[in-house]
């Protein structure tokens, strides 16, 4: 179980994370299922209810790729717990939820203006794609060329202006990595 924010991308996949009586995070669990060099790991959170030589975790909090972890942990009652899908993880979302709402606060504000007017493109394209679909179509490709054309202006300006990757990861709320490989798309 994992969520997604569109916008931030891998750099932001949130799931359910275990933790331990201690406070730590449990280690992925490892499952011999016979010959061969592979053995698959295992860290979703409901692994670790204390069978098949898993620990059994305490509490659950929230996880993003990342790295952050969150603060807040929520109990887990196992002696209360017949099946794994009544367990409450919408607290644990919440938090992540908040944890992409900080990332978006740190990240470089849209001017009002144009906030507004793709809010507006957004909302007459989704119309046009049940009255019009090949005419949604065509927007679409043409959106295309402009993102190209003006993403690539901009990572040449960025570049130009030598602006770290760091920078370019904390501006659109993604890691370093992610915003290097970011410009390169759409340098070329």
């Amino acid at each position: 179980m994992g969520w997604h924010s569109e916008e931030f991308g891998s750099s932001h996949e949130g799931t359910v994370g275990a933790v331990l009586a201690d406070g730590s995070e449990p280690k992925p669990v490892y499952f011999d299922v016979g010959s061969g060099s592979h053995v698959p790991a295992v860290s979703d959170w409901w692994i670790y209810d204390g069978t098949c030589g898993a620990p059994r975790a305490a509490a659950l909090r929230g996880s993003c790729s990342c790295g952050w972890r969150g603060t807040q942990h929520h109990p887990v009652d196992w002696a209360a717990t017949t099946d794994l899908r009544d367990v409450d993880t919408d607290p644990v979302y919440n938090d992540w939820a908040r944890h992409i709402a900080e990332v978006d606060a740190r990240s470089v504000p849209l001017p009002l203006g144009l906030e507004g007017l793709l809010g507006q493109l957004d909302e007459q394209l989704d119309a046009l794609t049940t009255e019009a679909p090949l005419a949604a179509l065509r927007a679409v490709a043409i959106l295309e060329r402009l993102a190209r054309r003006v993403g690539r202006d901009a990572a040449e300006a960025t570049l130009t202006d030598q602006v770290s990757c760091e920078t370019v990861g904390q501006a659109l709320g993604m890691a370093a990595g992610e915003a290097r490989a970011h410009l390169r798309r759409y340098r070329y």
